[in-house]
């Protein structure tokens, strides 16, 4: 069996009507203007949820967020950071990286790859990469630990706070030499919407609370049904390796994890860590949905907030499309009960689920293309408070 976590990090088809799904929106909930940060005193946890939440101000030198943020959590693929980083350490300022490591690195540090995480892991330690890693002050580790002996292949059971999650993206940032930081910091920037290994959407948290300028490495680990993502997303299902039996381990190994990490604003003014757990048999739609809604509660300065309506969405591989008509072209399929952010709406080709037709489309600028509104949970065929295409916006 491979010794990996995978995971990383995470409508032509036929759809059948059903109650929304759980943790999806019933009523829109509107973002202030574009340009604008919402200001918060606490971190909204979703019910459900546990959660360790550090952001910190690189300008001021201050956390503006901290939630349990010394507890442990299995890493998934957040650990790919430090892989990255070890791979990397002292090499030299004239070192050129091999065409072959990065082909290795690249995918792993946009896409999530677990091919590649698993040859750094395997060729260079294993749990000596975090020994490694822990041994070295100048990055300030203070809560990570190696899996536990008896996982020892798992590089996502790896153990990681919110807080040196944070130390982390200080020292890539402000201590690691230049060509480390770039090449680190570019590859993040660059980071797809679809995963290299399991196509899961990785763009939730961070990267769907804020317009860029943001670089991200996410993270994901569970039994979460197959990823959707792309136009030819055929993957099979993805499942973390046998969990851990509950009590096997201080860190849990069991509960789906989902992780957004990532630097927000001009400069990479504010440093966001927020991993969270889930209830046994959560969806990936309703995990990606409530990470989202925790990661846009959190006061992150220099983040400038998607102008835009957000609205729960229900039905099976909901596809999004160029055109507000079926036959144009795929551009993704929603995870189930996905929160989506819907900017404007059109009417176009009209869509039937019996007992309910809807000729109205949602365009979503986070994916640059369209859904039927008959999938989008709200009472009405055009939804409300959402401007049509080309209309300045209420």
């Amino acid at each position: 069996m491979r010794m990996l976590l995978r995971g990383a990090a995470a409508l032509a088809a036929v759809v059948t009507v059903a109650s929304l799904t759980s943790g999806a929106a019933a009523q829109p909930r509107t973002e202030r203007a574009a340009g604008t940060v919402q200001s918060s005193t606490a971190a909204l946890i979703p019910p459900g949820v546990t959660a360790g939440v550090a952001v910190f101000d690189r300008q001021t030198g201050t956390f503006t967020e901290r939630v349990d943020d010394s507890a442990r959590f299995r890493s998934a693929s957040v650990v790919k950071l430090l892989l990255a980083l070890d791979f990397l350490w002292n090499r030299g300022p004239d070192y050129v990286i091999p065409a072959a490591d990065r082909a290795r690195l690249e995918p792993m540090l946009r896409g999530s790859d677990d091919d590649a995480a698993n040859h750094y892991w395997s060729t260079y330690g294993g749990p000596a990469i975090i020994e490694r890693m822990l041994d070295r002050p100048e990055v300030g580790l203070r809560d990570t630990a190696a899996p536990p002996a008896e996982y020892a292949g798992f590089w996502g059971y790896t153990a990681m706070s919110a807080r040196d999650t944070v130390a982390v993206y200080r020292y890539i940032l402000e201590k690691a030499p230049a060509p480390v930081r770039t090449f680190i910091m570019d590859n993040l920037r660059r980071s797809t919407r679809c995963s290299a290994t399991d196509q899961f959407d990785q763009h939730f948290g961070v990267a769907g609370s804020f317009d860029r300028p943001w670089a991200v490495k996410q993270g994901w680990s569970g039994k979460y049904a197959k990823g959707t993502c792309g136009s030819q997303a055929t993957s099979s299902a993805t499942t973390a390796q046998s969990a851990a039996a509950p009590g096997a381990a201080a860190v849990d190994l069991t509960r789906p994890a989902l992780h957004t990490t990532g630097t927000v604003g001009a400069n990479d003014r504010t440093i966001v860590a927020v991993l969270t757990l889930h209830a046994s048999g959560t969806s990936y739609g309703k995990a990606y949905t409530d990470i989202g809604r925790l990661t846009r509660s959190l006061n992150v300065p220099g983040g400038v907030r998607p102008a835009g309506t957000w609205f729960g969405t229900w039905g099976e591989l909901v596809n999004v499309r160029k055109g507000p008509a079926t036959g144009d072209e795929r551009i993704t399929r929603l995870p189930a009960g996905v929160e989506v952010l819907v900017g404007c709406q059109t009417r176009g080709e009209v869509v039937s689920v019996p007992p309910y037709t809807n000729d109205w489309w949602a365009y979503l600028p986070q994916y640059g293309g369209y859904i039927s509104n008959i999938y989008i949970s709200s009472p009405d065929n055009r939804l409300p408070n959402v401007p049509e295409c080309g209309s300045p916006r209420p």
